[in-house]
């Protein structure tokens, strides 16, 4: 079996010159990469106590509920406005170029859940750092956030300061 970094298709100069653009669908069009992938999350929190996966939309989910899965946890999305049917909460959040809005239903995380973030990817860490502020306006704490691929270049877990982060794949660059 390859190596997990061997799964990943690199595009140089994608979506502008100079940047190098990490596909992760070559790791989930490929069911070794996939499984390769999957079990290092699970490998990451091995010895972790929580009770709930919270991934965003879409890779998160793609991501984050075999994981929940496995562990025999609850999953819950984390969407774009508009896109979850009962009473939200909201977070506002800054990107490179204006900002987003993030939402989650507003009795998904009970006050004193233990929550572990899943995710593809952490660029400069914004999503992330906006859906620890959602766990947190309903009374959960994030004990873990774990990654398929980090670009450090990007600085990310600098917004994630006292979080324990985890990345399967580490790019030094952006």
């Amino acid at each position: 079996m390859k190596r997990i970094e061997e799964y990943v298709r690199s595009i140089p100069d994608f979506p502008e010159p100079g940047i190098i653009f990490r596909d992760v669908t070559t790791i989930l069009q490929d069911a070794d990469g996939l499984h390769l992938a999957i079990d290092r999350l699970l490998e990451f929190l091995k010895d972790v106590e929580f009770d709930l996966v919270v991934g965003p939309e879409s890779r998160g989910f793609i991501f984050g509920v075999p994981v929940a899965y496995e562990m025999h946890k609850g999953f819950v999305p984390v969407r774009k406005p508009g896109k979850l049917p009962c009473e939200t909460v909201s977070v506002d959040y800054d990107l490179e170029y204006g900002s987003a809005q993030l939402q989650m239903h507003k009795d998904a995380v009970k006050p004193g859940q233990k929550v572990v973030i899943v995710d593809d990817l952490m660029a400069t860490g914004g999503t992330t750092e906006a859906i620890v502020k959602l766990v947190e306006k309903l009374g959960g704490t994030v004990v873990k956030v774990c990654f398929v691929m980090e670009l450090a270049g990007l600085k990310g877990r600098e917004k994630l300061k006292g979080l324990d982060v985890d990345s399967v794949i580490i790019y030094e660059g952006k």
